[in-house]
């Protein structure tokens, strides 16, 4: 089946129960845009979610606006990764929707995690140490959150929220259902599409702003030589900076990727004096439209912007 065959069947399927649902659905909150995306796929034909962390701001630190905060305040049901990439929400949803189910989804059965990584430079096996999450599973925690990257995590996700939405609005369980298989189908197609995309890319050394596109890497075969920030996107220091340029050059990294939320002068830094180009990449999708096209949108452009490193 091609690809083309596939975004058709999709199409088909996400039609099939839309004619019969209600339109008393529940209030959705959602933490971050691909979060977002998702669910807004599953509730397509029947309603909207809400976001909390607004487009261009870094999930790892943010102040809810009186407008974000009203969307928990009003939630029948949270959606979002876990407090692992926000440890700043889950104070909000307890005292804002201390009666709204709460799913936390890098906890989801069957979510692939992946480890930290650790220094500056990354090792060749650092893809290897996965680790298949269980419903509430505590040991998540100890990995990598931002698990949206891998389209595989997005469907298995697809499927927790169809589920749970069910289980709330059981009138409208077969569209939740119905809408997640057909979402399933174009982010396979979408896997796919970006597998092809990315072929030019393979052998491309770079060098990211911070440690947020591991699972992105994995899933598509690149790996990425260092990060200029940890994981959590904190400030590099001094010793970082450099370890980071003495990396650059024991691997001729060909490019540099700031992203849009944080200072580019600490990737104007790091390749002063290189042969480097700087790109812009963003795990988060900032300046693409939100809703259900979005998700597969933000895997393309990060692919886009791989590949126009590409000599």
């Amino acid at each position: 089946m091609s690809i083309r065959d596939v975004i058709l069947a999709a199409i088909l399927l996400s039609s099939t129960c839309v004619a019969s649902a209600k339109a008393d659905v529940p209030n959705v909150a959602t933490d971050i845009a691909p979060v977002h995306s998702l669910v807004a796929q599953v509730m397509e034909g029947l309603g909207a979610p809400g976001q909390v962390v607004r487009p261009g701001a870094s999930p790892h630190g943010y102040a809810m606006r009186p407008s974000e905060a009203r969307i928990l305040q009003e939630a029948d049901v949270v959606f979002w990764i876990g407090p692992q990439l926000t440890p700043w929400l889950g104070g909000a949803i307890a005292n804002l929707a201390p009666q709204a189910p709460v799913t936390a989804l890098l906890d989801a059965r069957g979510t692939t995690l992946l480890e930290f990584r650790t220094g500056v430079q990354f090792a060749a096996d650092d893809h290897e140490h996965e680790h298949e999450s269980g419903r509430g599973d505590q040991e998540s925690a100890q990995y990598d959150p931002h698990a949206w990257l891998d389209p595989q995590n997005a469907s298995v996700w697809l499927g927790v929220i169809a589920d749970e939405l069910g289980r709330i609005d059981p009138e409208n369980a077969e569209t939740y259902a119905a809408n997640a298989k057909a979402s399933q189908l174009r982010i396979a197609a979408a896997e796919a599409e970006i597998g092809e995309i990315l072929a030019p890319a393979k052998a491309l050394q770079f060098v990211v702003f911070h440690d947020a596109y591991h699972y992105f890497e994995s899933r598509f075969g690149l790996s990425a030589a260092a990060a200029i920030a940890a994981g959590d996107a904190s400030d590099p220091g001094p010793a970082r900076i450099e370890e980071v340029r003495q990396t650059m050059h024991d691997l001729n990294v060909a490019c540099v990727f700031s992203e849009p939320e944080f200072n580019p002068a600490f990737v104007a830094t790091v390749i002063e004096g290189t042969s480097a180009k700087a790109g812009l990449i963003d795990p988060l999708g900032a300046g693409i439209e939100a809703g259900p096209g979005f998700y597969s949108a933000l895997l393309r452009s990060v692919a886009d912007e791989l590949v126009k490193c590409v000599d």
